[in-house]
């Protein structure tokens, strides 16, 4: 099971962070990643780590703005959001199990989302 926490409305240029607690049947030592879906558009990467924390990716569209990170021994990983944009704008899903093929990140097991609003 994942569950996802930490969203909300902020203004342009303000941080936000969200967290994902991973447990049950749920492994924490798969690579974990974080997908957002805006209204109207696909869902789409954003963030991945692996297991160890040890390699970490981003969309070109969040680097430099967003971290994600990862305490194995709480069995949580996070996003770190700053600098966000209205365009950031999106209901963001962590998942276990990500995988990368054919060039585009795959979701495994999925929480149920939470949404982050960034507006004036």
């Amino acid at each position: 099971q994942l569950v996802e926490s930490g969203g909300g409305l902020v203004q342009p240029g303000g941080s936000l962070r969200l967290s994902c607690a991973v447990s049950g049947r749920t492994s924490s030592l798969y690579p974990m990643g974080w997908f957002r879906e805006a209204p109207g558009k696909e869902r789409e990467f954003v963030a991945a780590i692996t297991w160890n924390g040890g390699s970490l990716y981003y969309a070109d569209s969040v680097k430099g703005r967003f971290t994600i990170s990862r305490d194995v021994a709480k069995d949580t990983f996070d996003l770190q959001m700053n600098s966000l944009r209205p365009e950031d704008t999106a209901v963001y899903y962590c998942s276990a199990d990500v995988t990368y093929i054919g060039g585009t990140w795959h979701g495994g097991y999925w929480g149920q989302g939470t949404l982050v609003t960034v507006s004036a």
